[in-house]
C-alpha cells in the first residue's frame, strides 16, 4: 500500500501543479501522508501498547501535515482563481479513487486489530476514497461552470476530513496510553 500511495503521489502532485487545482494538492500531499503513515505502522505493529500509542500520536501530528499545505495553497487559489482543466481534474481524481478504494478494502478487516495504527490507515484511506469522489464531481462541476470553486471547496473538506481523522487517532492513542499506564 505505501508503494501505491507513494506512486500515486508523483502522478497527482504533478497534474495539480500543471492545472493549478488544489483539491489535487491536497490528495496529492495526502497520499505521501498515506505512504509515511503505512511505513510507520507497519514498523509499529510489533510493539509494545505504549509505544504503539506514542506512534499513533505521532501519525495524529503527521495526518496534520496535508492540512496545512492544502490551506497554504487554498489561500492562494482564493487569491489567484484559475481555472483547472476539468478533464485532467476528472481523470487524475477518478485514478487516485482506485487506489484508495483498493487500499481502504486491503485495510477495512484490519481496522479494529492494532488499535490506533491500524485505525490510522483505515481512516486515512476511507477519507480518501470520500475525497476522490469528490474531486471527480469538482471536475464535472468545473466543466460545467468554468469556475475554479468546487475545486477550492473540495479542497477545503478535503483539508476538513484530514483534521477530523488526526483528532479521531489522537483521542485512539490517547485511549492507549491510558490502556498501557
Amino acid at each position: 500500500m505505501a508503494l501505491l500511495n507513494l506512486g500515486y503521489f508523483g502522478v497527482e502532485i504533478a497534474v495539480a501543479l500543471a492545472i493549478g487545482s488544489v483539491s489535487l494538492f491536497a490528495d496529492s500531499v495526502d497520499f505521501l501522508e498515506d505512504a509515511s503513515v503505512n511505513l510507520l505502522i507497519l514498523m509499529a505493529l510489533g510493539w509494545s501498547l505504549r509505544a504503539r500509542a506514542r506512534v499513533g500520536m505521532l501519525l495524529a501530528a503527521i495526518l496534520l501535515a496535508p492540512t496545512a499545505a492544502t490551506l497554504w495553497t487554498a489561500w492562494d487559489k482564493f487569491w489567484d482563481p484559475a481555472v483547472p482543466t476539468p478533464i485532467a481534474l476528472t481523470l487524475a481524481g477518478g485514478g487516485a479513487l482506485l487506489v484508495n478504494l483498493v487500499c481502504a478494502l486491503m485495510l477495512a478487516r484490519w481496522r479494529s486489530h492494532g488499535g490506533s495504527l491500524t485505525r490510522a490507515a483505515f481512516l486515512s484511506a476511507r477519507n480518501d476514497v470520500a475525497a476522490n469522489v469528490g474531486i471527480v464531481a469538482a471536475g464535472a462541476a468545473t466543466y460545467a461552470l468554468h469556475s475554479p470553486w468546487p475545486d477550492l471547496v473540495v479542497g477545503l473538506a478535503i483539508a476538513a476530513m484530514n483534521l477530523d481523522a488526526a483528532r479521531e487517532v489522537w483521542e485512539a492513542a490517547g485511549e492507549e496510553r491510558r490502556a498501557a499506564a
